[in-house]
Parts: C-alpha cells; structure tokens; sequence
C-alpha cells in the first residue's frame, strides 16, 4: 500500500445515516484484533491471524495511514474500509486505488457495508476527481460480489490467484454519472 497523493489526510470524520467513518483510535484496539483473528472475516483471506501475535503486533491504538477509515455505529467500530493506491499484491491493481473492506460478523445482513464504502467512494470521488478505483475477491466470496455490484464495479476479469479463482472489477465516478 502507499499513500493516495495529494489528498488532505485526516478528513472530516465522515456520517452517512447510520454510522461514522473516522480514523482510528486507542479505543478500537479490542474490536480491530477481534476482526482480524475471526474465522468467518478471514475465510476469504487465507485464514483468520492468530490473536496472540495481533496482541503483540497491535499494543496500543491500530496504525493511523491514509486510507484507512474505522467504520463506527453508535461509538463502537464495526469495521474498516480501506482505499489505498495499491503496490502490486495483484498485477492487475499495481498503481491503481484499490476498495478493501472487513466487518464483524455480527453485524453482517445489514447494509452497513454498503452504506459505508458508498460513503467513502464518494469521499474518494470528492478527493481525486475521475480516477477510478478497484477491487479484488474471491468469487466464492459471493458476499463481496454481490456488495462490489451493489457499489457499481464492474468486472472486468477473473484469474487465478492464492489458490483460488479471483474476481475484479473497477469502480469509475465517470462511468456512473452517464
């Protein structure tokens, strides 16, 4: 990951109708090891961390970078969201922004995943006029496809990667506004 350029970072803490997206905090320790040691969060992404080496690697407030929204409801974390010019993992997002997102479980079923990376498109769309942004997933991660066409990516090509077929789409300010 590397920064997005010349975008102004902290933003304003974004509010959609439910939630908040905002930068992390000390308080959001508990709730970002939690999502990363869940097996259902890491089904799709090589497998849960284990939680004792996140207790290690988190000891005080999660990293605060560019690109990196906490997904808030009601004061609480519930996710992340994360837009950031990608450095190759794939090729096929090598200098692109590149949309991640991760929720707890149990707030899975309730569109706050949709409501929040919406929002932070928008944000996004705001900050760097006209580029367009990508995404990546499993497509056994008919979760994600189904919320990636929600936000209008559009695929444009499967291929193999980490021992599973890969979906990948684009998402261009331009393309929705026609």
């Amino acid at each position: 990951m590397s920064d997005l350029g010349p975008v102004a970072w902290p933003p304003a803490p974004i509010r959609t109708e439910r939630l908040v997206l905002r930068e992390p905090e000390a308080r959001d320790r508990a709730a970002v090891i939690e999502l990363l040691a869940s097996p259902e969060v890491g089904t799709y992404l090589g497998g849960p961390q284990p939680r004792d080496e996140l207790e290690r690697a988190i000891p005080g407030a999660p990293s605060r970078h560019p690109g990196r929204f906490i997904v808030d409801l009601d004061g609480a974390m519930i996710g992340q969201i994360t837009i950031y010019r990608e450095t190759g993992h794939l090729r096929q997002a090598a200098g692109k922004a590149e949309l991640g997102y991760l929720f707890l479980p149990r707030t899975w079923g309730r569109g706050y995943a949709a409501e929040a990376c919406a929002a932070a498109l928008d944000w996004f769309a705001g900050a760097l006029p006209g580029q367009p942004v990508v995404l990546a997933t499993q497509t056994a991660n008919v979760r994600s496809m189904r919320l990636a066409a929600k936000l209008g990516f559009i695929e444009v090509e499967r291929f193999e990667a980490y021992g599973a077929e890969q979906w990948f789409g684009m998402w261009s300010p331009a393309a929705l506004s026609h």
